[in-house]
């Protein structure tokens, strides 16, 4: 079973697969901080849209 587990853990290491998805989702992320850094409007869309998730998760009284 040893013998097994590193062999799973030496080819785990060895894939690069994700890699490209992890790296377009960083892109996707400063696009999107950039978007609300800069672009009127979106700021105060996004502020809502968080404050209404967080409304609907919070346990009424």
């Amino acid at each position: 079973m040893n013998i097994q587990f590193k062999q799973w853990w030496g080819e785990f290491l060895r894939d690069e697969e994700g890699a490209s998805g992890i790296e377009y989702a960083l892109i996707a992320a400063m696009v999107a901080i950039a978007l609300v850094a800069f672009v009127p409007g979106i700021n105060t869309a996004v502020t809502t849209i968080f404050q209404g998730i967080q409304d609907a998760l919070t346990p009424g009284p």
